[in-house]
């Protein structure tokens, strides 16, 4: 855990929800130093669980992993979420990246909203 986390929470290292979304299901230990840890599980591991899960769904539109990076950032723009906003959350270094999402939006000028429309 990084020294400042670590200070604020001093369990988390030991609780496995803190160091990763998956977390793998055994652990390490450094023999030298007596350390145990835990790794993530490999992302090989988590594409197949998904690949399994849409087969056993019956779903015939192809989907992965990655469709729910897709998905996160098209509801986020549907939701009206500033383009910026998105394009820090995934990651993105140039914002022409993220409008690739808009694409699937294409609600032309119907697609502007004003806050008052939620009043």
């Amino acid at each position: 855990m990084p020294h400042a986390l670590a200070r604020t929470y001093p369990n988390a290292a030991a609780e496995w929800g803190w160091p990763f979304v998956f977390p793998a299901d055994h652990r390490w230990v450094n023999p030298r130093a007596g350390e145990e840890g835990r790794h993530h599980v490999h992302e090989s591991a988590v594409q197949r669980a998904i690949k399994e899960a849409v087969r056993k769904t019956g779903l015939v539109k192809h989907a992965t992993c990655h469709t729910f990076r897709h998905s996160f950032a098209t509801r986020l723009l549907a939701d009206g979420y500033d383009i910026r906003t998105v394009q820090e959350l995934l990651g993105h270094k140039d914002v022409k990246t993220t409008m690739l999402y808009t694409h699937v939006l294409n609600r032309g000028p119907h697609g502007v909203w004003s806050p008052a429309d939620v009043l």
